[in-house]
């Protein structure tokens, strides 16, 4: 798998749970502006692979701003760094001298089997690989996206925050043809980082339970100050969490279009679940969500990574 993603708090979770379970295999990390700036992004990317004691993963910056308009960054939700809370000052490895979509096209060329995308923010690199690349459509096994949602959103009233970012970059993937599985608002808000899960990720014993516990930590104080709600949900995870193991997410099969013109709706994802359009479903809705088996895999995976303290 490729994991694109712009760090943040969750992502920072996401690339732990992916680079923790042996039965993903990582071939390369790709960074994309959007909880913070690309550089940002980035640095926080290659901080979380050197806490995780990982090495040999290339990391690769990609896009800066959406194709479309200004980038709008959430630092409201992670603050200046996108990785407020813990000290994460530590030595980190060179990012890669090529552009993210021209290192997703090696991978994925080079790989001796199909792989999957799992993308964790705005998916303005994934839309280029496959415009710029459509060549590699038939190596990719599924785009697995955390975005969207089937009811409300948390940037607008109905538009989620990767999608809100770069709304012409998620209606190039979807309109792509390749099986896709959106990961949306209506499930990851049953994951909840509660203060048993914070407590949890402190009594593993370890400096990287101990930075999982402190961005949890930072991350509740930003959602009860933004949306009044005493638990973050942690979006990004259950996306690598579906990878690992498909029963962790119920899913069905709908169509789904990005809003691109709405006045007030721009960006929404319209999720036909009950098929009143006629359309055929492109994407796999995640419309379920086993809450237990998912902070298991995420829990074992940071135990597994983590060094004494």
């Amino acid at each position: 798998m490729i994991v694109d993603c712009d760090p943040g708090h969750d992502d920072a979770l996401a690339l732990l749970l992916a680079v923790g379970d042996p039965r993903l295999r990582v071939l390369g990390v790709t960074t994309v502006a959007g909880n913070q700036t690309l550089d940002k992004t980035t640095r926080n990317a290659l901080r979380m692979l050197a806490l995780a004691g990982v090495d040999g993963v290339p990391v690769a910056a990609g896009c800066d701003r959406p194709l479309v308009g200004e980038l709008t960054v959430a630092e409201n939700i992670h603050g200046a760094s996108g990785l407020d809370g813990p000290d994460l000052d530590l030595p980190v490895a060179e990012v890669a001298d090529v552009h993210a979509v021209e290192l997703m096209r090696r991978l994925i060329v080079e790989s001796a089997e199909p792989v999957t995308l799992v993308a964790l923010g705005p998916l303005t690199n994934v839309a280029l690989l496959l415009r710029r690349h459509p060549e590699v459509a038939p190596r990719v096994r599924r785009v697995v996206f955390m975005g969207g949602s089937t009811e409300r959103g948390n940037t607008t009233p109905y538009g989620e925050f990767n999608i809100v970012t770069d709304p012409e970059a998620a209606d190039i993937v979807l309109r792509s043809g390749l099986p896709i599985t959106m990961i949306g608002l209506n499930v990851t808000h049953q994951a909840l980082a509660t203060e048993q899960i914070i407590a949890e990720f402190r009594g593993l014993g370890t400096r990287l339970g101990t930075v999982c516990a402190e961005l949890m930590t930072f991350f509740a104080s930003a959602y009860l100050r933004e949306f009044g709600l005493p638990h973050p949900p942690v979006h990004d995870p259950i996306a690598v969490a579906a990878v690992i193991d498909a029963s962790v997410v119920r899913t069905v099969a709908a169509p789904v279009a990005v809003e691109l013109t709405g006045t007030y709706t721009r960006g929404a994802t319209v999720v036909d679940l009950h098929h009143r359009t006629g359309a055929a479903p492109n994407v796999d809705v995640a419309v379920g969500l086993d809450v237990d088996a998912f902070w298991d895999l995420l829990m074992t995976a940071v135990r597994r990574l983590g060094a004494p303290a």
